[in-house]
């Protein structure tokens, strides 16, 4: 089966003009002029799909999804549920990281696991952080750094709480611990062996980063923190953690595009800079004193939103917005064959409108998920 994509404009996510782009097994076989003709003599089923007036470029890595939901802040029918795949493709989204939130106790590894390779069977490619919010931090081993070297999916370690009231309230030393942890496990793995901290709305703000950074003996790029978008306070702080070489991430909400001029605007660096959905997560809501106010789940489509409103509202480039959510991660991820518009990368495209960004086909891994603006290939019970 092959699929050929006529005429688009592509971005890598730089933008390199109009070409045709051959899909093969799975991957990226041929960018530049092909010809259709020679293409069907090769008497292989061959799809076309005419993207004339059309963008295309990388699908969309989203690195923080709750998988098998999130939550339960308000007590246990306040469990999130669980992510179905046509959530993910219609959002644009092709690769997914998942990971716990606050409840290692009734969420467990294994189902995350579970989850992940299911998704993988259903088309997307899926990853996984070892760990929950608490330090010492659930793992399936005992272990992060053997998580990250013995299990395919893990990547490292995540998503460790910090200046939040529901975290372990983990010293230094503690959280530098699982950063070694999860850094050498990925050193011996060939793996990111990143660390994904959710940073609260604490005084502290990323006060701990800096000083594992400032302190020990560890490389920046580990360190990955998200939810970087509470307040301005917290984003000229990530810019400073950036400075220092670590990534930060924003969470998609109402205002993301908002933060993300004024993250560029201060002196941001922006190959340091992500955006993230959140996705099947609660977004729980607390008063001054601590108690929960309001509560509701995170949609990826909010991701893909605010990528459209960066460029259309906030008058940013698309080569500049689309890194954020495509080349950046994979690099901070270390997916090698994600993120990018290349000869013998995954074939994970997505094809919009020239005029209005509006979503119409989706390729994972070569296969149309999305198809007109409809999805096309779903998940085993929807």
């Amino acid at each position: 089966m092959l699929t050929l994509i006529k005429n688009g404009a592509v971005y890598t996510p730089t933008y390199i003009g109009s070409q045709d782009i051959l899909l093969m097994e799975g991957k990226i076989a041929k960018i530049g002029e092909i010809s259709e003709e020679v293409v069907r003599e090769l008497g292989v089923e061959t799809t076309i799909v005419d993207a004339t007036g059309k963008v295309v470029t990388p699908g969309f890595i989203d690195p923080h999804v709750h998988l098998i939901g999130g939550g339960g802040e308000g007590g246990f029918a306040t469990r999130t549920p669980e992510l179905q795949l046509s959530d993910v493709v219609s959002a644009g989204i092709t690769t997914v990281v998942g990971l716990l939130g606050t409840d290692g106790t009734t969420r467990h590894m294994t189902s995350l696991l579970a989850k992940a390779r299911g998704l993988e069977e259903e088309g997307i490619s899926t990853f996984i952080y070892t760990g929950n919010y608490h330090v010492p931090t659930p793992t399936i081993t005992g272990s992060v750094k053997d998580d990250v070297i013995i299990i395919d999916k893990v990547i490292g370690a995540g998503e460790i709480a910090i200046s939040d009231s529901r975290s372990g309230q983990p010293t230094v030393d503690e959280i530098a611990k699982v950063v070694a942890e999860a850094r050498i496990g990925g050193l011996l793995s060939g793996k990111a062996g990143v660390t994904h901290f959710h940073v609260g709305p604490g005084k502290e703000r990323l006060s701990l980063l800096h000083k594992i950074i400032d302190n020990y003996e560890l490389p920046p790029s580990k360190i990955y923190a998200t939810h970087i978008n509470r307040s301005k306070e917290l984003v000229d702080d990530a810019i400073e953690l950036a400075r220092k070489g670590a990534f930060v991430d924003l969470t998609a909400g109402e205002d993301t595009y908002e933060l993300i001029g004024y993250y560029k605007e201060n002196g941001g660096d922006m190959d340091q800079l992500t955006i993230s959905s959140d996705g099947n997560g609660s977004l729980p809501k607390f008063d001054e004193a601590g108690n929960l106010v309001g509560l509701g789940v995170a949609s990826q489509k909010t991701l893909y939103q605010q990528v459209v409103a960066a460029v259309k509202t906030n008058g940013m480039a698309l080569e500049e917005v689309l890194p954020l959510v495509t080349s950046n991660t994979a690099r901070a991820l270390h997916f090698e064959t994600k993120g990018n518009v290349r000869e013998g990368m995954d074939a994970d495209l997505l094809v919009l409108s020239e005029e209005t960004l509006e979503l119409e086909h989706v390729f994972a891994k070569g296969q149309h998920m999305v198809h007109n603006q409809t999805v096309i290939t779903k998940g085993t019970f929807e």
